[in-house]
């Protein structure tokens, strides 16, 4: 049985004791006691929410990790196909400038489909349990990363397989849209409290596996003749997301529920309309979350998709040479694993809002002198500048933002805030930038001074964001309000 912990919270702030009326407002008497400690202190002072089950932790950690891994697998493979290959196999009538828009397009979708698949999924995380959401996640990404490897391109079905691959990107955008959410939040409420920054991290080392995994793949798949990548080889990185898919269900199926679900069945305190208490409490919590991912995912997508296709494209730096991109994300990846916990871990000492301020504020300085770097045509220098805009800059930002989402929502509505913030974000951070930067090209004659500068405001959005949020570290996340 878990024991609540008796820690120090501001005056006035509830623990999830008491009663529902169904409407998330909790009846019962305040507790006054004095205000929520700040980072640093002994650890007789912190005490954690419940103690923290040593194998739970571990089964938490892997799962979301593997969750993270297909998450971005398929991120990147879907990017990467978007850029190189997508194009001319599914839009090829429309001209090459056309096809690779309307292949942009198509990855836009699947992020215009995450905010819905966020509040669908985010609702039944915060009424059924955080472990049923990341099952029912995992299998819809998995099986549309599949059929997309079983599509008909236009040469053999017309426009038919263009519209299929809209269907499953729109199916793999619903289930991407809550499996980060999903991860952040049940890592943070097993994690033990001093250390949530780095354990909170530890599960998006996955997605640098998942980058290194998708990457590494259209890397090799670079030594293949043109012919047979575009005849056949292309299907076999999505056909093989199954292997990640299987393992995935394995390994969810035999996690415990998280320590605060499990209170607020206890307590009978699970809210049945968790998006309403959001509308209601969490809105300006859910901007800030939006603010901050604009920076990180932003950033993240102009690197990992943008950046490729602009440096192949006609006109490029590296016209005609669809592989020196992947080399450097997987490049950039590995130094990523290492980053993001490091950030993380950072956070957990020295604040998470003084970590993503400056991990912000570096990526804004470092836009123009890294584009103008990459025009100049230079393979290491490119290799260099992404390893540097992803692992330093996107790190700085995604390893403290793991632990600050949850510990911004209640414990009644987190898995909906998290995944509001998320997902309404990455649709106009991640999902339009490749669209929006790749008709931006098309009119400048391919100038890099439209990636510096995208880049750049989406980093300013991040940097001003960080005034208006709260410091969350050491956050007792039984409470029922926000920070």
């Amino acid at each position: 049985m878990y024991a609540v912990q008796h820690s120090d919270r501001p005056h006035g702030q509830r623990r999830i004791s008491g009663t529902n009326d169904g409407s998330g407002c909790f009846k019962g008497e305040p507790v006054t006691t004095q205000p929520l400690p700040s980072a640093g202190l002994s650890a007789a002072t912190e005490r954690d929410i419940v103690p923290v089950d040593p194998q739970q932790l571990r089964r938490a950690t892997l799962a979301s990790s593997v969750g993270s891994a297909l998450e971005y697998y398929d991120f990147y493979i879907y990017g990467l196909a978007t850029a190189l290959i997508f194009g001319p196999l599914f839009f090829s009538p429309l001209g090459p400038s056309g096809a690779l828009i309307a292949s942009f397009a198509t990855y836009g979708v699947g992020f215009a489909a995450r905010p819905f698949g966020g509040l669908i999924f985010g609702y039944i995380g915060d009424r059924f349990g955080r472990k049923q959401v990341l099952l029912l996640t995992i299998g819809l990404m998995g099986t549309a990363s599949f059929c997309i490897g079983l599509l008909p391109t236009h040469a053999q079905a017309g426009m038919l397989g263009a519209v299929l691959l809209v269907v499953l990107r729109i199916i793999q955008g619903l289930g991407a849209g809550a499996e980060q959410a999903g991860a952040t939040t049940l890592i943070s409420e097993v994690a033990p409290r001093k250390r949530r920054g780095f354990f909170a991290a530890l599960p998006f080392v996955g997605i640098q596996v998942g980058t290194l995994l998708g990457a590494g793949t259209f890397a090799l798949m670079g030594l293949a003749h043109p012919e047979v990548l575009t005849g056949w080889l292309w299907r076999v990185p999505f056909l093989a997301s199954i292997i990640l898919i299987a393992i995935a269900i394995y390994i969810r199926l035999k996690l415990k529920e998280t320590p605060v679900f499990q209170e607020l069945e206890k307590h009978k305190s699970v809210t049945k309309n968790p998006v309403g208490v959001l509308w209601r409490s969490s809105k300006k919590n859910v901007l800030i979350g939006m603010g901050l991912r604009m920076g990180e995912n932003g950033n993240s997508t102009i690197y990992s998709t943008l950046l490729v296709g602009f440096m192949a494209a006609k006109g490029g730096v590296f016209e005609g040479d669809k592989f020196i991109g992947p080399i450097g994300l997987l490049i950039a990846a590995g130094f990523s694993a290492i980053m993001v916990v490091a950030f993380g871990a950072l956070s957990d000492r020295v604040g998470r809002v003084k970590v993503y301020r400056y991990g912000a504020l570096f990526q804004l300085l470092f836009a123009f002198p890294a584009f103008y770097l990459i025009s100049l045509g230079n393979v290491t220098l490119v290799w260099i500048v992404m390893s540097i805009g992803i692992a330093l800059g996107v790190q700085s930002m995604l390893g403290p933002q793991c632990a600050l989402l949850p510990e911004l929502f209640g414990s009644t509505h987190r898995f909906t805030g998290v995944a509001m913030s998320r997902e309404i974000s990455a649709v106009f951070a991640g999902g339009i930038a490749p669209f929006v930067g790749g008709l931006l090209l098309a009119v400048t004659h391919q100038s890099w001074m439209v990636l510096a500068g995208y880049s750049l405001v989406l980093a300013g959005i991040s940097f001003a964001t960080t005034f208006f949020t709260p410091e969350t570290v050491g956050r007792d996340l039984l409470l029922a309000e926000d920070a």
